[in-house]
């Protein structure tokens, strides 16, 4: 799959972008770019969906129907979630949610992100840290413009991020498309963490403490973004709660 955001609507770590991206004879590319060479790997079988100079989304459809490791789109209300992997305890969270049995991941992710935006009662680190299974999603929500996406811990899905030549935002389970759009200005999406184009990175699975930075260094001694990890040591002052008259989209701040 592939995600890109513009960077008017997405605000990722700012070590992120490597000042190395700049000075090397590879350059990163602009977005329309990274879509094409995107598109020309799987000429028959993905689909793109554009929205203004806002954001491109672009998946690569499920080959075999029946595989443990799902891809997967769907819009609702305005709302877009690509999915990638599974869920172990999708029937009890459709239960949970009042979903119908034959709730596909993706539109759970997307009636869990409903949940949270409007009036929410859970934390967001509960509601991703409840998800059992190998997963990765990218949502966005073109009436707000926001962005969520999270990673399972166990490893069984990858994903990666990147910084595009004007800055925009790129999101990909592909890592050589990463390579090739964002230069040196990429790094592996940290497992057992989201994040959230107002809120930031943060770890579901460690959410009292805050995520730190760490220079990457490549095979030709440049450094090229960074690896984000949980601080161990470092505590955040207070955890995000979504209150019953609390718009998540808007309101919802990290410290």
């Amino acid at each position: 799959m592939l995600a890109i955001f513009h960077k008017a609507f997405a605000h990722p770590p700012e070590e992120l972008n490597s000042p190395a991206s700049y000075n090397g004879s590879k350059k990163p590319k602009l977005p329309e770019e990274t879509l094409k060479e995107f598109l020309s790997h799987h000429p028959h079988d993905t689909f793109s969906m554009g929205f203004g100079d806002a954001a491109v989304l672009a998946y690569v459809k499920q080959d075999q129907p029946f595989s443990l490791k799902k891809r997967l789109f769907c819009g609702f209300d305005d709302i877009y979630c690509m999915f990638l992997g599974s869920l172990n305890n999708l029937c009890m969270l459709n239960k949970q949610y009042g979903l119908t049995k034959c709730t596909t991941e993706a539109m759970f992710v997307i009636e869990a992100y409903r949940t949270l935006r409007d009036r929410g009662p859970y934390p967001a680190d509960q509601v991703v840290k409840d998800l059992d299974g190998s997963f990765a999603f990218v949502v966005y929500d073109s009436k707000t413009g926001s962005v969520f996406t999270a990673l399972g811990s166990d490893g069984g899905v990858q994903l990666y991020w990147g910084i595009a030549a004007d800055g925009s935002v790129v999101i990909s389970d592909e890592l050589d498309v990463i390579k090739e759009g964002c230069a040196k200005s990429f790094a592996p999406f940290p497992k057992g963490c989201f994040f959230h184009s107002e809120a930031g990175l943060m770890s579901f699975e460690h959410p009292m403490n805050k995520m730190k930075a760490m220079p990457r260094i490549d095979s030709e001694g440049a450094m090229c973004g960074a690896n984000f990890n949980v601080d161990k040591f470092t505590r955040v002052n207070s955890i995000p709660r979504v209150g019953s008259a609390t718009n998540w989209s808007v309101d919802w701040t990290s410290n």
